[in-house]
């Protein structure tokens, strides 16, 4: 007996190691089958001139049009190719009035993101509750529930936002419900894998008393899971901010706009004061994040 045992517990260790490495040897495949087709098709090629442009680029956004509010030139010529003066702009002040549209859009992202990620986690709740599997909701609704989970995870923002443009028109509405249909989903699934990680014996405590399924709800698991749902929602919010910066691209409002509009005419120096307003606005809503989910631990 003391000799069959090792035997035993090396076998599952053995066929654990050969189907990881049956996994990792069909990654590489995928991965050479990837680079081989790109390859073929003639799909990697880097351009005519890929790193005299890496360098026109990175100059031009190495100064960010934010500093012409200081260093403008305020009586900036225009003039056609024979010479002519067509205009004289001062640059300090177009920069200002940017800015100030630039302080509007980012407004417009943070409601976007906030509003969208609030109907979010609110549309899922009751989604999570019926595919939690240790609360035995009946099997058709667990399904329907997870059916629809599914699908709003699956389906891109950006494709919500296309079809929700057309129904509501242009503005932060289509935005809002894009990111709460796309968020549903990701929240519909965390809080369901929450909620089956709770110890059934205070469920069953609560049923056997005679408790209905709301009364077992909000007694035994919401107190519970209820730190677990705000890490989960802070978590999607902040990805929710990141996420509603493009949605201006389809004509739902914030960034966006602002993206399209540098992108479009070749303003790298714009384009890198949206960047770094961008980067600011998620690595603050991160830090306070990261204090509250300290809190709450």
């Amino acid at each position: 007996m003391s000799l069959a045992a090792p035997s035993l517990s090396v076998r599952p260790l053995l066929r654990g190691r050969a189907g990881f490495l049956a996994l990792v040897l069909m990654y590489a495949l995928l991965i050479v089958a990837c680079l081989g087709t790109l390859a073929r098709e003639g799909e990697l090629s880097l351009g005519r001139a890929p790193i005299a442009n890496l360098m026109k680029t990175a100059g031009e956004f190495a100064r960010p049009s934010v500093l012409d509010v200081w260093f403008g030139n305020p009586k900036l010529e225009y003039r056609s190719d024979d010479g002519t003066l067509l205009r004289v702009e001062n640059r300090q002040a177009v920069e200002r009035a940017w800015l100030e549209g630039l302080g509007r859009a980012t407004w417009t992202t943070i409601r976007i993101a906030t509003l969208g990620s609030l109907l979010g986690a609110l549309l899922a709740l009751p989604l999570a509750v019926l595919t939690a599997r240790n609360l035995a909701a009946p099997r058709p609704l667990a399904w329907g529930a997870k059916a629809v989970l599914d699908t709003c995870r699956s389906i891109h923002t950006l494709v919500f936002g296309l079809v929700l443009v057309g129904i509501v028109g242009l503005g932060p509405t289509a935005g809002i419900l894009a990111i709460g249909l796309h968020s549903m989903g990701t929240y519909g699934k965390l809080f369901a894998e929450a909620i089956e990680s709770l110890d059934m014996a205070a469920i069953e405590a609560v049923r056997s008393v005679g408790a209905g399924p709301a009364q077992v709800f909000f007694n035994a698991v919401w107190p519970t899971v209820l730190p677990q749902f705000v890490s989960s929602h802070l978590y999607i919010w902040e990805f929710n901010i990141r996420d509603s910066t493009i949605l201006g691209l389809i004509g739902a409002g914030g960034l966006g706009l602002l993206i399209t509009e540098a992108t479009a005419l070749f303003q790298w120096g714009r384009l890198a004061t949206v960047l770094i307003v961008i980067v600011v606005m998620v690595s603050g809503f991160d830090a306070i994040s990261r204090r509250i989910r300290q809190a709450l631990a």
